[in-house]
């Protein structure tokens, strides 16, 4: 293509663009006016495109067509782009506000907000007509992203009994770190893991899903486990299922291996219950925990343990959590040919120190289970 001859425009012309790119309050016509004003300093096409950070056939398109005696050639013609300008300041707050409100508080019975709804609504309450598209433009230059809603287990909460075992978990961890030898806090739980692909997010390609294998195999690995605060030291014990009986059971085994880690540092086995250390147990309120007989066998038994449940839907006290979480992100997306090549794995990792966890993460509540955020 030929250079644009220089100086085609007329001196009334080009003071008539400069005045209206002065005045326009619209990106894309200052940019039309600014195509035609370097063309007219002889500027190349591909040197106009590169400067103004917009494509050589925009710029080759309003070269063509931008007649500088009619500005209105400059402007959209559809009504889409204009309306887009007619969100006022009171609009956006109405939207802004709307957005943080639940459709049900509005009289609507839908669960959620779309962009197409927000765009009906605020057209009925402001008259201003937007396209779904304008009104997503909008919400993402204010920050707001379209993302799955979390549960959240606060209305089940007790605030007041989450505060008193907060003080009272601070008690005891200030004088475990201090005193080991007079007192040890073990957080206890339990956990299952199947055979079933475990699928987590992954990276690919935007437009994308990866695949992964749709085989359900039949199989679970149960497992309960305590962790102890200080050293982070953990006791996984597999087991056919859970109930009290069983969970009497490995209790028994964890105070046998806190009794020999006593009698290691020589002391001896028949002071343990005296001069032991307290252990500190903290669990959830699974029902077997609290039978009743179960109860009495470990007050008898087990003296130096004390039981301490955590309050209501409170999993987020329980740093075993972050133990399961991070076993399970482990073994996401494999494929296990049996249940034994899946419970060695476990093993590696629960009990043989191989999995690596970052203790730095929170835990959040999502329904009844938790879940890790970074």
């Amino acid at each position: 293509m030929p250079p644009p001859a220089k100086n085609f425009l007329t001196t009334e012309q080009v003071t008539q663009l400069q005045q209206a790119l002065k005045e326009s309050d619209q990106p894309h016509v200052r940019e039309r006016i600014l195509i035609i004003l370097l063309q007219n300093d002889g500027k190349p096409q591909h040197e106009i495109a590169k400067f103004l950070g917009c494509s050589p056939r925009t710029v080759a398109y309003w070269c063509m067509h931008g007649d500088p005696d009619n500005l209105e050639t400059l402007h959209n013609n559809k009504r889409q782009y204009e309306h887009y300008r007619k969100a006022t300041p009171e609009y956006i707050e109405l939207l802004l506000k709307t957005v943080d409100q639940e459709p049900l508080e509005l009289g609507y019975e839908f669960g959620k907000w779309t962009a197409e709804r927000l765009a009906a609504y605020l057209t009925e309450k402001t008259g201003v007509d937007l396209s779904s598209s304008q009104v997503r433009r909008i919400l993402k230059r204010k920050k707001y992203s379209y993302i799955w809603a979390k549960y959240d287990l606060e209305d089940k909460q007790n605030p007041q009994e989450r505060a008193k075992f907060k003080e009272k978990l601070a008690q005891y961890l200030s004088i475990a770190r201090e005193q080991p030898e007079r007192l040890q806090v073990w957080f206890w739980d339990e956990s299952g893991f199947s055979l079933r692909v475990i699928r987590r997010k992954n990276w690919g390609k935007k437009g994308k899903r990866k695949n992964v294998s749709g085989q359900r195999r039949c199989g679970r690995v149960n497992v309960m486990g305590a962790i102890r605060e200080l050293d982070r030291k953990r006791v996984c014990f597999f087991v056919k299922k859970g109930n009290a009986d069983i969970f009497y059971e490995q209790l028994q085994q964890l105070n046998e291996l806190i009794k020999q880690e006593w009698v290691n540092q020589g002391n001896c086995s028949e002071n343990f219950a005296k001069y032991g250390p307290k252990i500190i147990l903290i669990l959830d309120n699974a029902s077997f925990h609290k039978r009743k007989d179960v109860l009495v066998k470990i007050s008898e038994e087990f003296p130096n343990f004390v039981l301490e449940f955590l309050p209501a839907y409170s999993p987020d006290y329980n740093i075993i959590e972050l133990v399961w979480h991070s076993c399970k992100e482990y073994i996401a997306h494999r494929l296990f040919k049996s249940v034994d090549e899946l419970k060695s794995l476990l093993d590696n990792l629960l009990n043989q120190g191989e999995l690596v966890i970052k203790w730095h993460r929170k835990i959040k509540n999502k329904g009844n289970v938790s879940y890790i955020a970074a």
